[in-house]
């Protein structure tokens, strides 16, 4: 008999475990790992060197990073922050360091610190890793006239007082607590790059630049009709983001694209990741603005030609590329470009549209949206508000983060609280 039963070998199972344990060395604890590895996302974080958390230390931002959850995890972080998981880490000997953009890694840049702190806590702690421990069924069975939890796995059933579910994104887990009556939000993937197959960025993968990215629905207009409808007004994006644009083999990544595959996930699910985006390559000016501004250069710049005269900060090969699309020739001159093909170019710095067909996997960084209903969840504990002695922490609930550290700091969070809930009751 369990005191506590950890469903899930991942950042958010071992840190609750290990916080629960610390606070009561009496609890006997068990995490079952389906796999052969545990902390396997742990591993992978941030191309192996484990993005641990973000330097961002008031609740109050730190929630804006989440596009589910924001509400639910602002008191939660105002009980443990990343401050409160910097002490954790340094405490246990591990120093973690802050890059430019606000990312935190431990100082050896290597996921294999995390791992080892982890496993090396739970052996001190008497915390039994159980690998090779798929479940299959769990529930609620009398035993010595009381109700406790009964865990069957591919390998043996166990009993506890409580379980912590921590599986992350299991749809199999999600079944599951879906047959014992909790509501469960349809996962989509919500971390993931755009597909997109278009001359102006083939041939330039690894080229960075900071840009603002809206989205717009794809609009598919009737066979039968075949001319361009010139009177139609201009919608707003919806939704829009700016930040480092990243250019691929397959299309655009980079954190302005993966805010918008945070932030819209539900959305872009619904349009099968078949829309619209616009890029403007020079976030500080507007379509309307440049045109003038080009016009002044012409006269300036008369005698060189545009493809070699790069009038902005952007890289040189995009400008090359945008400046083609413009149907501008390569020895044309200043002098002697045509106001209608500035207004094109004014378009392709300012108002590029591209049609994404696809989504591709961010890295190994997996992550969804949906998973428990929020509602039904205490966050002061992390306990189901429908099944006494039923816990959550991490992605299995319906919370999910932007890239940059903020997922595993749900972990954390979460599995704080839930150690607290448990060892209090």
């Amino acid at each position: 008999m369990f005191d506590l039963i950890v469903i899930g070998g991942g950042a958010a199972g071992f840190y609750a475990a290990i916080h629960a344990a610390e606070i009561d060395p009496r609890l006997k604890i068990a995490i079952l790992e389906r796999g052969k590895e545990v902390l396997g996302k742990v591993k992978v974080s941030g191309g192996g060197r484990c993005n641990v958390t973000h330097a961002q230390f008031d609740p109050g931002e730190l929630v804006k990073n989440y596009p589910r959850g924001e509400k639910e995890l602002l008191g939660p972080f105002y009980k443990y922050c990343s401050g409160d998981t910097v002490s954790f880490f340094e405490e246990r000997g591990i120093s973690l360091k802050i890059e430019d953009d606000g990312r935190m890694f431990p100082t050896t840049d290597s996921s294999q610190t995390i791992i080892d702190c982890f496993l090396n806590e739970a052996s001190r702690l008497g915390i039994q890793v159980l690998r090779h421990s798929t479940v299959t069924k769990f529930g609620k069975v009398n035993f010595e006239d009381e109700k406790i939890w009964e865990v069957v796995s591919i390998k043996k059933t166990y009993r506890g007082k409580k379980i912590l579910v921590a599986a992350g994104s299991s749809t199999k887990i999600w079944k599951m607590l879906e047959d014992l009556g909790h509501a469960i939000v349809p996962p989509v993937p919500s971390l993931f790059t755009f597909n997109i197959t278009d001359e102006r960025i083939r041939g330039i993968p690894g080229l960075s630049t900071k840009a603002r990215v809206g989205v717009y629905p794809k609009r598919v207009l009737s066979p039968k009709i075949t001319i361009q409808l010139k009177s139609q007004v201009a919608k707003p994006a919806l939704l829009t983001s700016e930040g480092p644009l990243l250019i691929t083999h397959w299309g655009m990544s980079g954190p302005a694209i993966l805010k918008l595959s945070a932030w819209g996930a539900k959305l872009l699910n619904e349009y099968k990741y078949n829309f619209t985006i616009r890029v403007n390559w020079l976030p500080d000016y507007y379509d309307k603005s440049l045109l003038p501004l080009l016009m002044e250069i012409k006269e300036v710049e008369a005698k060189k030609t545009i493809l070699r005269t790069k009038a902005f900060e952007i890289p040189r090969r995009l400008w090359t590329n945008l400046v083609r699309a413009s149907d501008i020739f390569e020895d044309e001159k200043w002098a002697d470009v045509a106001k209608e093909k500035l207004q094109k170019l004014s378009d392709q710095l300012t108002n590029c549209r591209f049609d994404v067909t696809g989504k591709s996997t961010f890295k190994e960084e997996f992550v969804t949206a949906g998973g428990v209903e929020l509602s039904e969840i205490n966050f002061k504990t992390m306990e189901s508000k429908l099944i006494p002695d039923l816990y959550f922490a991490g992605e299995i609930i319906d919370v999910d983060a932007i890239t940059g550290g903020f997922n595993f700091q749900n972990a954390w969070t979460t599995g704080y609280i839930a150690a607290q809930g448990i060892t209090k009751k």
